[in-house]
């Protein structure tokens, strides 16, 4: 008998980058990304849940390769869409996009999805506020001859780019926005199209076992998706409390990633990665890259993690001397 896609996920784990990878495809279930919308982004906010799940389209892209190619067949989600290749850009991996449709208005959004383990600069060697910049910059330029063509800049489409950060403090729930601002600094010239081509949003979600509840429904929502509990549990809350339909495809993510959070516990992996990412423990980092290498990621995918090009190097020479 072929074995089922949780068994091939579950024969394959065996470090916290399946568990990763695992969040992204839950977090891609339409049940989800439309509750996303509605709560993080304004334009969706008055739609019922049933529309927006309508409103998005059937072309939602998972950029992983760590799962078996087969499991990208539940629920419509692709693996083909992700990589972004601008001749002279070098290239980009989105977690998840996909497009939605606002249908009393009839504008099209391209939305970017990103699960972040941390925001820390310290952590990512890097501010997150101008990596979102470059996705915003880089879904709009992408549009040239493929939404728009010559000079009809005015059909360019909105982009979304949303940031899911998942280690915030007690305190830390909150989501935020980036967008273009427009201010007459001379002068008394108003004008008043409309700014929000492209917009950026953070959803700080909180780390740690004993936090009260978010009064954000959304960030409750993804506090509870996201935890340690169990798999009754889980389902419990998601249909008890937000209203979700366990189907089979969702149901069996939340199953695979318990299954998955329980066999890194039990090899003590997660506990290890934090560790090392805290007390800036070189060895811990290449080993992140040497898994991730393993698992098929290429090299612009890790680079674009906050590895460095040396530590890239250092894993790469290893790998060739020790293979």
């Amino acid at each position: 008998m072929a074995d089922t896609n949780l068994a091939q996920a579950v024969e394959m784990t065996n470090d916290s980058s399946f568990y990763d990878t695992n969040i992204k495809f839950l977090l891609a279930d339409k049940q989800i990304l439309a509750r996303i919308l509605k709560y993080a982004v304004q334009e969706f906010f008055d739609m019922p849940i049933e529309n927006i799940m309508d409103s998005i389209g059937d072309d939602i892209d998972v950029g992983t390769k760590s799962l078996d190619a087969g499991l990208s067949n539940i629920g419509r989600v692709n693996m083909s869409g992700t990589e972004d290749n601008i001749p002279g850009e070098g290239k980009i991996f989105f977690d998840i996009r996909f497009t939605a449709y606002q249908k009393e208005t009839e504008m099209k959004f391209l939305i970017n999805l990103e699960a972040q383990k941390s925001a820390n600069p310290g952590k990512l060697g890097y501010h997150l506020e101008n990596r979102i910049i470059f996705y915003l910059a880089r879904m709009i330029s992408a549009q040239k001859q493929t939404e728009f063509y010559h000079s009809d800049y005015d059909n360019l489409k909105r982009v979304r780019s949303i940031w899911i950060c998942m280690d915030n403090s007690e305190d830390g729930d909150s989501i935020e926005e980036i967008s273009l601002g427009r201010n007459t600094v001379f002068g008394k010239k108003e004008n008043s199209y409309s700014m929000d081509l492209m917009k950026g949003i953070i959803i700080n979600v909180r780390s740690g076992k004993n936090r009260k509840p978010s009064p954000n429904r959304l960030i409750s929502m993804l506090e509870n998706l996201l935890s340690q509990a169990g798999v009754d549990e889980k389902k419990r809350v998601l249909t008890e409390k937000y209203g979700m339909i366990m189907t089979t495809e969702l149901e069996g993510r939340i199953q695979t990633m318990c299954n998955l959070s329980e066999n890194i516990k039990e090899l003590g992996i997660e506990e290890g990665i934090e560790k090392g990412i805290e007390k800036g423990i070189e060895t811990e980092r290449l080993n992140a890259i040497e898994r991730m290498l393993k698992a098929g990621a290429a090299k612009e995918q890790i680079i674009s993690f906050g590895y460095s090009e040396e530590e890239f190097a250092k894993v790469e020479n290893m790998l060739c001397v020790n293979p």
